[in-house]
């Protein structure tokens, strides 16, 4: 039988999950108009680059609006939002990958989407929307 005592510290462990997951997307969404963190563009796969029909600063902008709404996802809707936020991650760990640059942050992508995933998963117990 499950205690109070795990309950909160499970419940705690989601809403630090969800804080996270609803922050970090909307900053890094945010901050692809600013390169203020980083430049952006040094992340896309070159392969990719060339395919694009536009330049690397706006394929970096829709992908900013694509993460700001995945953010406002969580927080509105955790499960779902969750799913779709591990998903994207894995996406640009894979494509950083294939390019084989910037490995280091392929696998912590790769670890965020672990935990964007579990905080969906842990969503069930605490949001019921």
């Amino acid at each position: 039988m499950e205690t109070l005592q795990q309950k909160q510290i499970t419940k705690q462990v989601f809403n630090t999950l969800k804080f996270v997951f609803v922050i970090v997307p909307v900053v890094a969404g945010l901050d692809k108009f600013a390169n203020i963190l980083c430049q952006w563009t040094h992340y896309i796969n070159p392969a990719l680059l060339n395919l694009l029909p536009f330049s690397g600063e706006t394929f970096m902008m829709i992908v900013g609006v694509i993460e700001i709404i995945a953010g406002i996802l969580v927080l509105l809707n955790p499960k779902t939002g969750g799913f779709v936020v591990s998903a994207w991650l894995a996406l640009i760990a894979l494509t950083l990958i294939a390019g084989w640059n910037f490995v280091d942050v392929a696998v912590r992508d790769l670890v965020m989407a672990i935990s964007a995933f579990s905080m969906s998963k842990l969503s069930s117990i605490f949001d019921h929307k």
